[in-house]
């Protein structure tokens, strides 16, 4: 099931990264859907794999920050 919208990813995906993250998130989930044969909790996980490449968990607030190269 590849998002169309970033309104259709899941609310722990909505809720807490910013809207570049989620764009991040999207695009991964859906390459990884195509790949991975439509195995949805793999593609899950590559797609936090992608936006952690870009963004970290600041502990201290609880955002997510994109880091700085």
């Amino acid at each position: 099931m590849p998002y169309q919208h970033i309104t259709e990813l899941p609310a722990s995906v909505r809720e807490h990264l910013p809207r570049h993250a989620q764009e991040i998130y999207q695009e991964a989930f859906n390459n990884a859907w195509e790949e991975y044969n439509h195995e949805e909790e793999r593609a899950h996980r590559v797609a936090w794999a992608a936006v952690k490449k870009k963004y970290a968990k600041n502990e201290a607030t609880g955002k997510w920050e994109a880091k700085n190269h």
